[in-house]
């Protein structure tokens, strides 16, 4: 199982590298008057992150907005 495991990552690793080398051009962000100018990968990289970070405090505030409103009185 563990060679399962190091392939799998291996074929990952291989995957987000092959994707980082194709998409070299550069992006300009811009929001109000702010502007980023970074690469393609590293954008998409960074909005992963912002949405898996986002994504998790929804689902925790979904929790505990539903633990709280099925608790009884006491």
């Amino acid at each position: 199982m563990r060679y399962i495991y190091i392939g799998l990552v291996v074929v990952v690793t291989a995957i987000v590298l092959l994707f980082k080398i194709q998409n070299l051009s550069a992006v300009t962000v811009s929001l109000f008057s702010l502007s980023l100018t970074l690469p393609v990968s590293l954008l998409v990289v960074g909005i992963y992150f912002l949405g898996m970070l986002t994504g998790s405090a929804l689902l925790s505030f979904l929790r505990s907005s539903i633990r709280g409103a099925t608790r009884k009185p006491d």
